[in-house]
C-alpha cells in the first residue's frame, strides 16, 4: 500500500538524516501516540508514519526515512532513502522534506542536506544535540547556515522537545510556500565530471525528474556513484546502466575517478561555505567519548568487555524470558484444557485445541525473546554502542565476506533464530543481510538442547561412565555448529550469494544515554509486526502439521474392546487395572500416529533416512519436529508408547530409546546412530518458525526455499558420512 497525499488526502513530510542523529526521537516526538507501522512499497522495510499537529489547527503526514550517510547507494534498501525523498517510483514525492542533523557532527551530516537540497525540494534542517553542542563549547551561526543553505535552520534537542514549536511552524510555513524552494546550484562541477553528468542525465527517466533541470542533474550523480556491475538496485533502466559504465570506462582511461570528484566537490563546498558557521570554544581536547574508546575498542580489552555485554545478552534471552515463556505456556495449556473439557469431542474441537491453540501458542511463545532481544539491540544503537561492536568484530567477519554487523545476529542464533534473523535489519546490505540469514540457523538454538540431552543421556546415563563426557559432548555440538556456520557463509558468499565483501564504513557517535521513550516503543512496534505477519505463516504451518499426523482418525470400537477387556480381568486389582488401561491408551495413540499420514511419511522416507542408521520411527520424529525441534522429544515418547509427558522427561524415554531394536536384533541406537542423529538436527532445518520468518523478511518463498534444500541436504551428507564413515572403521 502506498501512503501518503493520494491516500490519506494529508500533504506528506519525510523525515531524513544520518543514524544516530536523534532521528526516530524526533519522530515519536512530533507524532506521539499516532504513530503506526508499515512497509515500503515491494519491499519489507519497515517505515513509520505519524500524524503532525501544525499551529494553524491542521495535520500532515509524517514518514520516517531509513537512516542513511548519504543518498548514494548499492542495495536496494539504501535506495530507499533516494527514493522517498525523491519521490521515485513507486513511491509518492513528499510535500516536503525535514533533514534531522547532529549538531556536534556538523560538516560531516551536511553531506546529506547538500544532496537533499540538490533534488530541488522543500526543506527544514533541525540541527538536533544542541545540548552537546554547548557542553562541547561549541557555537553555530544560525544564520550564516541559513544564508548558505537558502532553507530554514532550526535548533532543537529532540529528547526534551527543545525548539519543536519552532520546528513545526518551519515545517508549517515550507508547506504553505512550496514554490520558495532554494534552487539555486550550489557547486560547480569541473569540466569533465559536467560532460559526464550531462550524457547520464539524457538517460535518466522523465518519471524520475518531471522535467527538472536540478532533479536531474542530482539524479545523474547519483547514478555514477552508485550504479556499477555489483548493485543491488532494481529497476534501473538499461541505458542508464549503459551510460554509466561508458562514462566510468572514459574517465578510467583519462585517469579520473568520478567517485572522488564528486564527493570532493561537495566536501569542499561544505569546507568554503560551511565551514565558518561552526565555532570552536573551550572545549576539552579529549572527549568523555575519547577515553571510554580508549578502553571499549582496546584489540584486547573491548573485546573481553563486548564478550560480557554479549554473555549478558544472550544469559537474558535463554533465561530471562523463561518465566515469561512458561507463563505464555501455561495460558495456551490452560486454554487446551478449557476448550478440551466444555466442548465435545470431534474434528473441530481437535483443530481448535491441537491446531488453532497450539499454532497462536507457537507464535506467542517467540515473543519473549524476541522483546528482549529488540530491547537490547535498541539500547546498544541509541547509546552508541553498536557501532563499536561493529568495528571490533569486523575483522572476524571479513574472513568470511561479511562485516562487522553480521555478528550480533549470528550470536543471538544460539538462542532462537526468529530473532536472530530479525536483528538482521541493523545490516544495511541486502546480500549481507540474506548471506547472514542463510547461515544463521545452523548455531545451536535452545531448541536443540531437548534432542541432544535426551540422545546423549541416552548414550552416557547421569552417574555412569567418564565424568564430564555429557558436558563435553554439548559444547562439541556447540562448536561444531559455529565452524560449520562460518565455513557455509564462506562458500555461500562466493557461490550463491557472490558479492564483493563491502568495507565497514560507519561514524563513531558519541555516547548517550538512551531516549527509554523510543527504545521500548521500537521494541514493542517491531515485536508486533513479526506476530502479525510471520504469525500468520507459523499458524498456517501448524495446523498443517497437526492434520498430518492426526489424520485418518482411529475408530473408538478397538481401544473400546482392549478397554472392555481389561475391566472384565479379575485377575487385576485397581491399581493394575488402571496402569493396564493407560498403557493401552497410549499403545493406542502410538499406533494411530504410525498410521497416521505423518506415520505413513515416515515409513516412506526410511529408505532414504536408512543410511543415515535411522529407522522408520525416528523419521516420524523428525517430520514431527518440523513444527519445532524439541517436539522430538515428545514425539518419540507417543511412537514408543510412554504414558504421559513426565515420562517423557524422564528416564523412561531414555530407556525406552536404548532398547530399541532393528528386526533383526541390532540395536536401534548405537552411539554412532545417536552420533549421527545429533549432526543431523544440528545442520538441518527442522523449524517451520525460521522458514516464515525469512519468508517474512524477504518478501519470497525463493530463500525460505533454498534455506530448507541446502542444510536438509547437508545434514543429510554430514549424517551418512558419520553413520558410514564410523561403520568402515569399525565404530557401527
Amino acid at each position: 500500500m502506498t501512503l501518503g497525499t493520494a491516500a490519506t488526502g494529508l500533504r506528506r513530510i519525510a523525515l531524513a538524516g544520518n543514524p544516530n542523529t536523534g532521528k526516530t526521537t524526533l519522530f515519536n516526538r512530533l507524532t506521539g501516540s499516532r504513530a503506526r507501522v508499515g512497509n515500503y512499497p515491494g519491499v519489507t522495510v519497515d517505515r513509520h508514519y505519524g500524524r503532525l499537529a501544525l499551529p494553524s489547527g491542521g495535520e500532515t503526514e509524517l514518514v520516517d526515512v531509513p537512516g542513511t550517510y548519504s543518498l548514494s547507494a548499492n542495495s536496494e534498501d539504501e535506495k530507499l532513502a533516494l527514493g522517498a525523498i525523491a519521490g521515485l517510483h513507486p513511491q509518492e514525492r513528499p510535500d516536503a522534506t525535514l533533514i534531522v542533523i547532529d549538531g556536534t557532527q556538523l560538516l560531516r551530516n551536511l553531506y546529506l542536506v547538500l544532496q537533499v537540497l540538490e533534488l530541488d525540494g522543500p526543506t527544514v534542517v533541525a540541527v538536533n544535540m544542541m545540548d552537546q553542542v554547548r557542553e562541547a563549547g561549541l557555537e553555530i551561526d544560525f544564520e550564516l547556515l541559513e544564508s548558505e543553505l537558502g532553507v530554514p535552520v532550526v535548533p532543537i534537542v529532540a529528547k526534551r522537545g527543545e525548539g519543536l514549536p519552532r520546528l513545526v511552524a518551519a515545517l508549517e510555513r515550507v508547506l504553505a510556500e512550496p514554490g520558495r524552494a532554494n534552487t539555486k546550484r550550489r557547486w560547480e562541477p569541473e569540466a569533465a565530471l559536467e560532460d559526464d553528468v550531462a550524457a547520464v542525465g539524457r538517460t535518466i527517466p522523465l518519471l524520475w525528474h518531471r522535467e527538472s533541470t536540478l532533479r536531474c542533474r542530482a539524479l545523474a550523480l547519483w547514478a555514477l556513484l552508485s550504479v556499477d556491475e555489483e548493485d543491488e538496485l532494481l529497476g534501473v533502466p538499461a541505458d542508464l546502466r549503459e551510460a554509466v559504465r561508458e562514462r566510468r570506462a572514459l574517465a578510467g582511461r583519462e585517469g579520473r575517478h568520478i567517485d572522488e570528484e564528486i564527493i570532493r566537490g561537495r566536501y569542499d563546498w561544505l569546507d568554503e561555505h560551511i565551514g565558518p558557521a561552526l565555532v570552536e570554544g573551550n572545549a576539552p581536547k579529549i572527549s568523555l567519548t575519547d577515553r571510554v574508546d580508549r578502553v571499549l575498542l582496546h584489540p584486547a580489552l573491548g573485546f573481553v568487555i563486548f564478550l560480557t555485554i554479549m554473555t549478558i545478552v544472550f544469559q537474558s534471552l535463554f533465561a530471562w524470558a523463561d518465566p515469561a515463556i512458561g507463563l505464555i505456556e501455561d495460558v495456551v495449556a490452560g486454554l487446551s484444557d478449557l476448550l478440551s473439557t466444555h466442548l465435545p469431542e470431534g474434528f473441530v474441537t481437535d483443530l481448535l485445541v491441537e491446531g488453532i491453540v497450539a499454532g497462536v501458542g507457537g507464535v506467542l511463545v517467540f515473543l519473549p525473546q524476541i522483546l528482549l532481544l529488540f530491547f537490547f539491540l535498541g539500547l546498544m544503537e541509541d547509546s552508541g554502542y553498536m557501532a563499536r561492536v561493529a568495528y571490533i568484530m569486523d575483522r572476524l567477519m571479513k574472513t568470511i565476506g561479511l562485516n562487522g554487523r553480521a555478528f550480533v545476529p549470528m550470536l543471538s542464533g544460539f538462542a532462537c533464530a526468529v530473532p536472530a534473523i530479525l536483528a538482521t535489519r541493523t545490516m544495511e546490505r541486502q546480500r549481507d543481510r540474506l548471506l547472514t540469514m542463510m547461515v544463521v540457523p545452523l548455531m545451536t538454538c535452545s531448541a536443540r538442547l531437548p534432542v541432544y540431552g535426551l540422545l546423549i543421556a541416552a548414550l552416557y546415563p547421569p552417574g555412569q561412565g567418564e565424568p564430564f563426557v555429557q558436558g563435553l559432548l554439548m559444547v562439541a555440538m556447540y562448536l561444531f555448529s559455529t565452524v560449520i556456520a562460518l565455513a557455509a557463509a564462506a562458500v555461500l558468499g562466493r557461490t550463491v550469494l557472490k558479492g564483493r565483501r563491502t568495507p565497514l564504513l560507519l561514524e563513531m557517535p558519541p555516547y548517550r544515554m538512551p531516549v527509554w521513550r523510543s527504545v521500548l516503543r521500537a521494541m514493542w512496534q517491531k515485536s508486533a509486526v513479526f506476530v502479525r505477519e510471520a504469525g500468520t505463516v507459523i499458524l498456517v504451518c501448524t495446523i498443517a502439521m497437526w492434520a498430518l499426523l492426526s489424520f485418518p482418525k482411529q475408530t473408538a470400537e478397538d481401544l473400546a474392546k482392549r478397554q472392555e477387556a481389561v475391566a472384565t480381568n479379575v485377575d487385576l486389582d485397581a491399581e493394575a487395572r488402571a496402569a493396564e488401561l493407560e498403557r493401552i491408551e497410549t499403545e493406542f495413540a502410538g499406533e494411530g500416529l504410525r498410521e497416521s499420514y505423518g506415520g505413513r511419511l515416515g515409513l516412506a522416507i526410511e529408505p532414504t533416512i536408512e543410511p543415515l542408521g535411522f529407522d522408520w520411527k525416528i523419521g516420524i520424529g523428525i517430520i514431527g519436529a518440523f513444527a519445532a525441534r524439541e517436539v522430538f522429544v515428545s514425539t518419540m515418547a507417543v511412537v514408543y508408547g510412554l504414558a504421559d509427558e513426565e515420562d517423557a522427561e524422564s528416564r523412561v524415554l531414555r530407556e525406552r530409546v536404548r532398547d530399541q531394536e532393528w528386526p533383526d536384533g541390532r540395536k536401534v541406537y548405537t552411539p554412532l546412530v545417536c552420533f549421527s542423529l545429533m549432526v543431523f538436527f544440528a545442520l538441518a532445518c527442522q523449524c517451520m518458525s525460521t522458514l516464515a520468518v525469512v519468508k517474512r523478511e524477504t518478501a519470497s518463498w525463493r530463500w525460505p526455499v533454498f534455506l530448507f534444500v541446502y542444510m536438509t541436504a547437508l545434514a543429510w551428507v554430514a549424517s551418512f558420512i558419520v553413520y558410514q564413515g564410523g561403520q568402515l572403521v569399525g565404530l557401527g
